[in-house]
């Protein structure tokens, strides 16, 4: 067991993965220290913000800067590194005009000045310019790869150059207002995500949507994009913010935390000046979280609604582990944060720049983290009022039915320190996504402050961690050795910031066994922070 060391920040080295970058124009070998197990032969794709201000203009918001994909290449053992910002919308009209053009996450785009006040009317009154800015994950669809963010626009990308290929409208194949950036990918390569939408008798709802695998008329996946399920909100006009979904082998897992979008003040703040998308979330302080369990498939490719209302106190919710069925029951393992108040509201750039003391006194205001189970019950009867209907053997999770037909949720803590969150997790996907599993990956952050990487078993509650000083890592992607037999056969991939040494950024290679370091490919150029990403075999 290793014991958790909590570093401390006074440097405040951190600033650096917060900082623009320029793009390289050809890729730049790594210096290797250790040896690159012969079996990665492909590319570590990542994304994230990489321009942080555009003239004189900041983004304000964690999520706002301008996507930059980066990518690792491994080849007989060695390792290149490339990047290249995503020529979104977004950012090929910001570098032409010298500006913000268009409303991010946390940044409003002011009018053009050079407009006059009617054609600035006119803008305004044709509605709202959703970004497409993809700086959160990169997935594939058929043969295809996309940069993604959370709205209607994904950008097809060729993730051997880099280049941007073309931006999708996903709006023109399916009712939604937008997807999330988690998709789950079975393994012939079919795609479920989830996203809000329009619901019945106009009131809003969330749809599963369903892109089979590659066509074998090599017709693009995407325009046979159907929704296979719908699950219902709880407030008309208010959907949960909805960041990603639990899928096991024959259920899906929604889970409706109390942080909503309030779509009247989404609709009508482009016609306020200085209005954002982080200024229409409000928290429901009395509404708690609702667990919706759906069928993924009765037959003919559609999913089926199970209407029983789960109910657990508030917690905002980002990030699923895994989710499986066992003996009648769904468990459900997620990275929380306990409250209702909106995590990201601690996400503003200027928080995550301050100096060391201030970031800890900003985090110690903010919800805590925690990584819990929760188990739902699939065979429900309403005689069993008052009494834990779960009865697997291993957790202390309960379900409790109340008077009024619902069933209350308390779960099981898996992982939890005084702001130390286990974050942006990874598990063996390949082999026990949707399945029982015991190991679980993640970036630890320390006040938000991204400082190592942990591995958990979630069966015994064990850690192991790999930590540096002055290091800032970014989320372990687990690759499996070809031959493994154990669940935790393979490797982490993760990419490091370390200011203060002579080459400030790295490929880090860590046995997923022990956490021990295999490898490292130093590179002589400035990475910020990225969110999400995959390894391309």
């Amino acid at each position: 067991m290793v014991h958790l060391f909590i570093f401390e920040h006074p440097a405040g080295g951190y600033k650096k993965i917060f900082e623009t970058v320029e793009e390289l124009s050809e890729p730049v070998p790594a210096t290797v220290t250790g040896r690159i197990p012969s079996f990665l032969k492909g590319s570590l794709l990542r994304l994230g913000p990489g321009l942080f201000e555009v003239g004189d203009e900041p983004f304000y918001h964690l999520f706002d800067g301008q996507a930059l994909m980066h990518k690792f290449d491994f080849k007989n053992g060695q390792v290149t590194y490339f990047n290249k910002y995503v020529k979104t919308d977004a950012y090929v009209r910001a570098i032409t005009e010298k500006r913000v053009v268009i409303t991010e996450f946390g940044t409003f785009a002011y009018p053009d000045p050079c407009k006059n006040i009617f054609s600035r009317f006119f803008t305004y009154f044709k509605g709202v310019e959703v970004t497409d800015n993809c700086l959160v994950n990169v997935y594939p669809i058929g043969e295809d790869y996309y940069a993604v963010t959370e709205t209607n626009y994904i950008t097809k990308v060729n993730t051997d150059t880099l280049d941007t290929l073309k931006k999708v409208d996903l709006c023109n194949y399916v009712n939604i207002n937008g997807v999330t950036a988690h998709p789950h990918i079975e393994r012939d390569g079919t795609v479920f995500n989830i996203g809000n939408c329009m619901g019945k008798g106009a009131s809003l709802a969330y749809n599963v949507v369903r892109i089979p695998p590659t066509q074998k008329d090599k017709s693009d996946p995407i325009e046979k994009s159907k929704v296979v399920v719908q699950f219902p909100s709880a407030e008309r006009f208010k959907p949960s913010y909805v960041h990603s979904f639990g899928m096991s082998e024959n259920y899906f897992v929604f889970v409706e935390t109390p942080v909503k979008i309030n779509l009247l003040k989404f609709l009508s703040a482009w016609s306020i000046r200085g209005s954002n998308y982080m200024d229409c979330f409000e928290s429901n302080e009395v509404l708690g979280t609702l667990f919706h369990i759906a069928r993924k498939d009765i037959g003919g490719g559609q999913g089926e609604y199970i209407d029983h209302k789960f109910r657990a106190a508030p917690i905002n919710l980002f990030h699923h582990i895994n989710t499986y069925e066992d003996n009648g029951f769904i468990v459900a393992d997620v990275c929380t944060w306990k409250g209702f108040e909106f995590v990201y509201n601690y996400l503003w750039l200027a928080n995550l720049r301050s100096n060391w003391e201030e970031v800890k006194k900003a985090a110690m205001m903010a919800p805590q983290p925690e990584v819990r189970r929760y188990v739902i019950p699939l065979d429900i009867h309403r005689e069993e009022q008052g009494k834990n209907l779960i009865c697997l053997p291993y957790t202390t999770a309960t379900a409790v039915m109340r008077t009024d037909g619902t069933i209350w949720l308390e779960p099981e803590v898996l992982f939890s320190g005084p702001r130390q969150a286990f974050e942006f997790p990874q598990i063996n996907y390949e082999k026990h996504g949707g399945k029982n599993y015991t190991y679980a990956y993640a970036l630890g952050l320390n006040h938000f402050i991204p400082d190592r990487i942990i591995k958990l078993n979630v069966k015994t509650k064990e850690t192991w961690v790999w930590q540096e000083p002055d290091s800032y890592p970014s989320e372990p992607l687990f690759v499996q050795t070809p031959d493994g037999v154990d669940e935790d056969d393979g490797v982490l991939l993760t990419v490091v910031v370390s200011p203060g040494a002579q080459k400030s950024g790295y490929m880090l290679i860590l046995n997923a066994k022990d956490m021990s370091e295999i490898a490292r490919a130093e590179v002589d150029c400035p990475i910020p922070v990225t969110f999400h990403g995959m390894y391309k075999k």
